[in-house]
């Protein structure tokens, strides 16, 4: 592999459209600033950490588990994995949920989930239970073995690829028929117009959705050696990339500030974290349309349509990656590991090779999830905001078992290294440290925030419960393994 495709491929799978329009919306154009702090302090060395990971320790079962498992023992690798696990578990809460607002888009034209209340039931509740349905028929259908739906919704994530170029094309046409004028000043960058950050801890609490963006870099350790001449090449195309990355996820959040007025367009009750997307997609279609001299009604005509397209493209790819998700980590937790650290049942394999007996347990965890935290939040926006908070602290906290553990790879002396980019000891302890106190102090700030600033401890208990309730399960089922495997040895 060269540079070039190296990089290209690095971009495809950490960049996402949707990360940009969060933080536009969370933190206006001061949001460039933590996305090129993160790239600077989280992106490159995490990366760089990842290929001498995958490069040292090869093989059929090579991953988080092996990894871990190599560096510091069976017992943290285990639960480091399971972590791991569970931050799909809430990935999938969050996503059936949010998968019904691009589906009425689609339909509509803008979001129609708040307007689903019926049977004596609110919006919220209507969604959380139309997203059980989602996570039952999902699972049904993977267990069966049905790979076709995911090639068809492949097409989802080129249109949502297609939408960085809407964006770049329309936005410079606005800007043109504007004369220059951005719909959002550029002031005090490091102010944000969101009324919900604005306190210190607040705007610290933002660089948890910084390395959030920066995600899927696990899955680079398994491009080293499809790397030609990776001493030499792979450095360079993480350099590379951040660059690329960080770069594309400045514009895209200038180019918004094109189009949207944060007071105008976003500060409205029925915006949320669920919908940005679409709200300013829909935006972005309108003020073109208003630039281009149509009139005000073939305007929101124009939008609409926007937002239909995101809609569609953002559904397909919501469903590819959830009948992947459905069953990939899960298959991978159980049979990375040892057999016996698991009831029989979950280890066993349907006709289509799927753990189908694990997977209807998981189905009912997320289902459960679901339906606690749609039945026990007050509205949509605090239902999408709890969702979005669990699944970046979720998603980002078991990066903190890989970087804890790479000193102590490192340590290792009997092992092959045929890319290293950490050769001084000392340096990569010190550079350890750091991006382990920033993504812990990145996940400490959002977890702890709405605590400090006094606006409740709802969100925080949410946020707490599933890495703790997991660690407990993993902790439980592992010293249940050394009971068995110590009993079969008398």
């Amino acid at each position: 592999m060269t540079l070039s495709a190296l990089a290209m491929m690095i971009f495809t799978t950490v960049f996402g459209f949707a990360n940009g329009p969060v933080a536009f919306y969370l933190m206006g154009y001061g949001s460039i600033v933590f996305y090129v702090i993160a790239a600077i302090l989280f992106f490159i060395p995490f990366a760089l950490m990842m290929a001498e990971y995958g490069s040292a320790i090869k093989g059929e079962n090579s991953g988080m588990y092996k990894w871990l498992e190599v560096s510091v023992g069976p017992r943290f690798a285990f639960i480091g994995t399971f972590m791991w696990f569970a931050s799909y578990v809430v990935w999938m809460v969050s996503t059936a949920s949010k998968v019904w607002i691009p589906f009425t888009t689609a339909f509509a034209g803008s979001d129609q989930t708040q307007k689903l209340g019926m049977f004596g039931l609110n919006s919220t509740q209507m969604v959380g239970l139309l997203a059980c349905l989602w996570m039952v028929m999902v699972t049904f259908v993977s267990i069966k073995g049905v790979k076709g739906i995911i090639k068809i919704t492949s097409l989802g994530g080129l249109a949502v690829t297609s939408l960085n170029v809407i964006l770049i094309i329309i936005s410079g046409i606005i800007l043109v028929a504007n004369g220059g004028h951005l719909a959002q000043p550029v002031q005090d960058i490091m102010t944000s117009p969101n009324p919900s950050y604005q306190t210190p801890i607040s705007l610290l609490s933002f660089a948890v959705f910084a390395i959030f963006a920066y995600g899927g870099l696990e899955a680079i350790g398994s491009m080293v050696d499809k790397t030609r001449n990776p001493e030499r090449t792979f450095p360079r195309a993480i350099m590379l990339s951040a660059l690329i990355i960080s770069i594309g996820y400045a514009l895209g959040i200038f180019l918004w500030g094109v189009s949207t007025n944060w007071n105008a367009v976003l500060s409205g009750e029925t915006t949320n974290l669920g919908n940005i997307s679409y709200v300013m997609m829909n935006n972005l279609g309108y003020e073109f349309g208003r630039g281009i001299g149509l009139s005000q009604t073939t305007a929101l005509t124009v939008g609409n349509w926007f937002a239909r397209y995101t809609g569609i493209g953002m559904f397909l790819a919501y469903s590819g990656a959830f009948f992947t998700l459905t069953y990939s980590p899960l298959k991978t937790l159980i049979m990375g590991t040892p057999k016996k650290l698991w009831p029989e049942k979950f280890t066993q394999l349907n006709k289509n090779g799927m753990p189908s007996f694990a997977m209807w347990a998981q189905c009912a965890l997320v289902v459960a999830i679901i339906l606690l935290a749609s039945f026990g939040t007050p509205d949509s926006s605090a239902f999408y905001r709890i969702l979005t908070l669990m699944a970046n602290v979720s998603m980002t906290l078991p990066y903190l078992f890989l970087i804890y553990a790479f000193p102590k790879f490192k340590k290792k002396t009997d092992l092959e290294r045929p890319f290293e980019a950490f050769k001084n000891y000392k340096w990569t302890v010190v550079i350890s440290v750091v991006v382990f106190l920033l993504v812990l102090g990145a996940n400490a700030f959002t977890i702890f925030q709405p605590m400090l600033d006094g606006t409740g401890y709802r969100d925080t208990l949410w946020m707490i419960a599933g890495p703790v309730g997991f660690t407990v399960v993993g902790v439980l089922l592992y010293n249940n393994y050394t009971r068995r495997t110590k009993n079969d040895k008398k």
